[in-house]
């Protein structure tokens, strides 16, 4: 895989759990009470995801913000 794809297939991703999370957080405040604990948990486990993403980042000597976190 060259820099430039794995730059693509890492926007990719992020964009995909940014938009994740928007959507949860627009279901959030529709959904009802059995709904509302699945859907924290979800949000949650995105933080964390980028949580990682973002001490990886910082541990490899790589700018978070220079890969959109």
């Amino acid at each position: 895989m060259t820099d430039p794809q794995f730059k693509e297939f890492f926007q990719d991703v992020l964009i995909t759990v940014y938009a994740n999370i928007r959507d949860l957080h627009e279901k959030q405040g529709f959904a009802d009470p059995e709904e509302q604990d699945y859907i924290s948990g979800r949000l949650f486990s995105y933080e964390e995801i980028l949580a990682i993403f973002r001490m990886s980042a910082n541990d490899t000597g790589v700018n978070p913000k220079e890969l959109g976190l």
